[in-house]
C-alpha cells in the first residue's frame, strides 16, 4: 500500500512539473515574455492568487491562460487528494498497527515486561527470544519502535506511567525487567510495578552500589549491576581463566542448546516415586547430573547428597549435554 501511494505521489509531482514547464514555454513563445516573466505568469496562474499580469494579454495568450488554468486546477486537485489520502491512510495504518499490537498483548499472560530497549534491554530480549518466552517492551523512543516493530511487541510510552504499564498487561505478567540507564527512573518503575502487581517478580538494573539497597526496599526481587558483573568476570579470567572459560562453555543461548536446566520436583512426582535424589536416578536414565537443589524456602544447596529428601515446591538444577537435556525434557514431558 505504501508503494502504491509513493507511485501516486511521483505521478502527481511529474504532472505538476509538466504543467509548470508547459506554462513557462507557452508564455515564453506565445506571449513573447522573458523567461522570468513567463515563470511569474505561470506561478500566479497556477496558484490563482490574482496578481496583475506583466502586461495585457492578447487573444492567443488569453486562450492559452484559460487552458493553463483548467489544466492546473485538475492537476493541483489530484496532487492534494493524493497527499491527503496518503496522510490519512498513514494515520489509519498506525492506528491499525497499534490496535493489532494491543490485541496481541491482551492475549498474553505470565509474560515478561521489559522496560527500555537499550544495551541491557536488548541482551535480555535476545535471551527471552531464544527461550521463546513471551514478552512486551516498553519504549518511548519512536525511532527505535519503528525500526523493530515488525518483530517485537512494543508499548510506546514512559514506563513510569501506570497507564503504560497496564497497557503492557502488568496485571497478567509474571516478570518485569527494568533496564533503564537511570537508577532513579528504575526505582520509580519498581515502585509503580509493585503496587500494580504484588506477585510480580521484578528484576532491576542498577549502576550505583548505593542504589541496590533502595531498589530492593522499593520492591525489586533481584538487582543486577552489569558493570560489576563485567568487572568480576574480567578479573576472574586473570585469577582462574580455565574455570571461567569452562563456565562460559555452559551454553545457555537457547532452549535447544542449553547445558543447564531448572526442573520443579512436581514435574517428576507424577511419573516417579521420588522421596530423595537417589530415587530420581537421572544420571542413569538421561545422563544428566544434579548439581544443585533449591529448597521451598529459597535455600540453595550445591552438589546435594543423593539421600537428600525432596520437598514439595522445591527444584533441582541439572547439568548435561544438549542432547541429554532434551532427553530429560522428553522423558518427563517438561515444557
Amino acid at each position: 500500500m505504501i508503494r502504491l501511494f509513493r507511485s501516486k505521489i511521483y505521478i502527481a509531482l511529474f504532472l505538476f512539473i509538466g504543467v509548470l514547464l508547459f506554462g513557462v514555454l507557452g508564455y515564453r513563445y506565445i506571449s513573447d515574455y522573458s523567461w522570468i516573466d513567463a515563470l511569474y505568469m505561470t506561478i500566479i496562474t497556477i496558484a490563482t492568487v490574482g496578481f496583475q499580469e506583466v502586461r495585457p494579454l492578447d487573444t492567443q495568450s488569453k486562450i492559452f491562460t484559460v487552458f493553463l488554468i483548467i489544466l492546473s486546477v485538475f492537476i493541483v486537485a489530484f496532487a492534494l487528494s493524493v497527499i491527503t489520502e496518503y496522510v490519512l491512510s498513514r494515520n489509519s495504518l498506525q492506528l491499525l498497527k497499534k490496535k493489532k499490537v494491543k490485541n496481541k498483548i491482551s492475549k498474553l499472560s505470565h509474560h515478561v515486561i521489559v522496560c527500555g530497549f537499550g544495551r541491557n534491554g536488548m541482551q535480555a530480549i535476545e535471551r527471552l527470544r531464544a527461550y521463546r518466552k513471551p514478552f512486551v517492551v516498553i519504549e518511548k523512543d519512536r525511532e527505535i519502535i519503528e525500526k523493530h516493530e515488525n518483530e517485537i511487541l512494543f508499548v510506546e510510552g514512559d514506563a513510569n506511567d501506570d497507564e503504560v504499564l497496564n497497557e503492557a498487561g502488568i496485571d497478567r505478567a509474571q516478570y518485569l525487567i527494568t533496564a533503564l540507564p537511570d537508577d532513579a527512573t528504575n526505582l520509580f518503575v519498581v515502585l509503580s510495578s509493585r503496587q500494580l502487581n504484588k506477585k510480580l517478580f521484578i528484576i532491576s538494573r542498577a549502576s550505583q552500589v548505593t542504589s541496590q539497597k533502595k531498589l530492593l526496599l522499593a520492591g525489586a526481587d533481584k538487582v543486577i549491576m552489569p558493570d560489576k558483573i563485567g568487572g568480576d568476570h574480567m578479573a576472574s579470567l586473570v585469577v582462574m581463566p580455565d574455570l571461567i572459560t569452562f563456565m562460559d562453555k555452559l551454553s545457555m543461548e537457547g532452549e535447544h542448546t542449553t547445558n543447564l536446566e531448572e526442573v520443579a520436583i512436581e514435574d517428576f512426582a507424577d511419573q516417579v516415586d521420588c522421596n530423595s535424589l537417589r530415587d530420581l536416578d537421572l544420571r542413569k536414565k538421561t545422563g544428566c547430573t544434579i548439581i544443585g537443589y533449591i529448597a521451598p524456602d529459597g535455600e540453595y544447596i550445591i552438589n546435594p547428597e543423593a539421600d537428600l529428601q525432596l520437598q514439595p515446591n522445591s527444584k533441582v538444577i541439572v547439568l548435561g549435554r544438549p542432547e541429554q537435556i532434551r532427553k530429560l525434557n522428553q522423558m518427563f514431558h517438561i515444557d
